[in-house]
This record gives structure tokens, C-alpha cells and sequence, in this order.
């Protein structure tokens, strides 16, 4: 049987959370794990959880989206996460991604691309308008090329493995399979990397690999 990605909803709104739970369960891969109404109680959420993904909403009242965004990585939370919201300004889309997201999805999409959305966020990849790519490309490669100045062979043998397995979009249970280790022991592996390469997410890392020919 395939291991449904497990999901995390955040959003202040009850109405969109229902909708999207309620399409999320129609999915034989996917899995709603749990829901929150603001940025405190996704940081609780997300601690207990530990879901595969965030849905997170940008626009909430209190706490917002990006807060939200930066106090989970902060707190080394290595979930993907993907700001859903009304919002297609290119500042709110740049700021999230240069924060830690994984992705941007604007609430106005078909059901059905929504889905097909989620699924690939949930399987390791970028998601975000087409339009967009190449800009958010730029802005992450600006700040990886200033921020950066890690010696690679300051890498173990075993980071360099799991950097490439996290860029070609693997899981973190993936990972684990395929190394033949814990999948505690990849999420370890993940904040030392983070750390070391001042990276904030796993977009980040898969461009520094890239650059970096890992």
C-alpha cells in the first residue's frame, strides 16, 4: 500500500478549511492529519504532527502567513510548506520563498489543479505560477550566491547523499529507504545541512546543489 502524504491545513478561515479538507479526502494518496485557525496553533500543530506538508495561509489575522513561515523554521520544522492565498503580488511571492516555502498557490485555482498541486508539493517538488518560476529562481540563486560561502568538503559523505536525494525531490521517508537508515535520522541530517549551508528549505538546497554540481 503507498504511504499517503500526510497534510497539515492552516488557514483562519473555517468555510476554505472544510472545502479543502473535504477534497483532500476524496484522494486515495493524500492525508488531512490536522488543521489550524492561526499562526500559534500551527507551530503546536506542526510539532505534534509532523506532517509531510503545510498548506499555510498568508493573509491571517495575528500572527501572518510569512511570521508563521519564519517561526516554523525557526523551530526546524523540515515539513515542505506551500503559502495558499489570494495573494499573486510578486514581493508577497519572493518574501515567502526567500523565507522558507516550498511553493505558492493562489486560492483561485480549479479544484482539480489544486490537487494536482498538492500532490506534487507532497512528492518533493516546486510548486508555484509558471509565470513566476524564472523571477523566484533569480531572487533565491541572488541571495544563495551572497549568503553562501560554505567549503563543500566541509560536507560529510553522508550530507552530500542525502542533498542530492532531497534536490531530486525524495521524501524524507524516500530517504530513509533508500539509504537504510531512520527517518529521524534524515530529518537530523537535514538541519545539520540547513544549518551549515544557511539554507531555509528544500527549494534553497536543490538550487545550492545545483550550482554546486552536487
Amino acid at each position: 500500500m503507498t504511504d499517503k502524504a500526510r497534510i497539515l491545513l492552516v488557514d483562519d478561515h473555517p468555510l476554505l478549511r472544510t472545502g479543502v479538507l473535504q477534497l483532500i479526502a476524496l484522494e486515495d494518496d493524500l492525508e488531512a492529519v490536522g488543521e489550524a485557525s492561526s499562526g500559534e496553533e500551527a507551530l503546536t500543530q506542526a510539532s505534534n504532527l509532523d506532517p509531510d506538508l503545510i498548506l499555510l495561509d498568508l493573509n491571517m489575522k495575528g500572527m501572518n502567513g510569512i511570521e508563521t513561515l519564519i517561526a516554523l523554521r525557526e523551530a526546524e520544522v523540515t515539513s515542505r510548506i506551500v503559502m495558499f492565498t489570494v495573494s499573486d503580488n510578486q514581493e508577497d511571492v519572493v518574501a515567502a520563498l526567500q523565507s522558507g516555502a516550498d511553493g505558492y498557490l493562489l486560492k483561485d485555482m480549479e479544484p482539480d489543479d489544486l490537487i494536482k498541486k498538492i500532490r506534487l508539493a507532497a512528492n518533493g517538488q516546486l510548486v508555484l505560477s509558471s509565470e513566476l518560476t524564472e523571477l523566484l529562481a533569480l531572487a533565491i540563486q541572488s541571495k544563495s550566491r551572497k549568503d553562501n560561502k560554505v567549503d563543500i568538503r566541509s560536507m560529510t559523505k553522508r550530507e552530500r547523499q542525502i542533498l542530492k536525494l532531497l534536490s531530486a525531490g525524495m521524501t524524507n521517508k524516500h530517504i530513509a529507504r533508500k539509504l537504510d537508515i531512520t527517518e529521524g535520522t534524515v530529518k537530523v541530517h537535514i538541519k545539520h545541512l540547513f544549518k551549515k549551508l544557511s539554507l531555509k528549505s528544500r527549494v534553497e538546497a536543490a538550487i545550492w546543489a545545483m550550482e554546486h554540481k552536487i
